[in-house]
């Protein structure tokens, strides 16, 4: 099955950047399908393989089905057991990327109610919001990110986690928190995604120089992002703090 982002942007009618495989047959079965030449095993642990694919096809993430233990570390599970695609879809962190999609069949595979999701522009944890975030603390930022550039609102439960769990972002590496911010800045509703960082609490913990702008400089910061025209990351992050003292 295709299965995340690739199939949430083909329903939203977005051209996917790349395309994830998840599958019943075991890492053992997918090298000995292609062949050890062509799969690389560095995600084996987690029932990930690499698959070198031709070149206008580039590298796949092939995936098996999987349930995964405790996030010790707040980022990888301690471990993982292999399972059946409904369990798959429970372990992933919004609905409108727990879908699967069949290319023989044609058809979506739907567990958690992402397609409805997806027609009623809402970003939802699955499950218990607060268990999904714990498991990934990036996944508060990456909320903020898809309701964003899909223009989508937060379900009320899933923000009030996030705007609870704020403070555990410092958890987080530097590193990952500012791609995270280099995606939001380079999006067209960076402005929007600002906006987000605000109202959710997290902007304080992410950039403390903006949230201590005054109501005036927040606002026309605000305005300034959504002015700009396709720009790189140094104009946006630029204009970002171009208020701040």
């Amino acid at each position: 099955l295709w299965a995340g982002g690739c199939v949430r942007d083909e329903l939203l009618g977005i051209a996917p950047k790349d395309y994830d495989v998840a599958t019943s047959a075991t890492p053992d079965q997918i090298r000995q399908l292609f062949g050890k030449r062509r799969t690389l095993p560095i995600g084996a642990s987690f029932g990930v393989i690499t698959v070198l694919g031709p070149r206008d096809a580039g590298q796949i993430e092939v995936a098996t089905f999987r349930s995964d233990a405790a996030y010790s570390d707040g980022r990888h599970p301690d471990s993982v057991t292999f399972t059946t695609a409904e369990h798959d879809a429970q372990r992933r962190d919004f609905t409108i990327n727990g879908l699967f999609f069949d290319p023989i069949a044609k058809q979506v595979v739907d567990y958690v109610n992402g397609q409805a999701d997806l027609q009623n522009r809402t970003i939802r944890a699955i499950g218990d919001p607060r268990d999904r975030l714990n498991e990934d603390r990036l996944r508060m930022l990456r909320a903020i990110r898809f309701a964003a550039t899909f223009d989508f609102t937060i379900e009320p439960e899933t923000l009030a986690a996030i705007q609870e769990m704020v403070a555990q972002i410092g958890s987080v590496s530097a590193e990952r928190i500012g791609a995270e911010i280099r995606r939001m800045l380079v999006d067209p509703n960076r402005a929007r995604a600002l906006e987000l960082l605000w109202d959710s609490g997290l902007l304080q913990h992410v950039l403390p120089e903006v949230a201590d702008l005054t109501a005036n400089d927040f606002d026309e910061t605000a305005r300034a992002l959504a002015a700009l025209k396709g720009p790189s990351f140094s104009a946006a992050l630029a204009v970002l703090l171009h208020r701040v003292p």
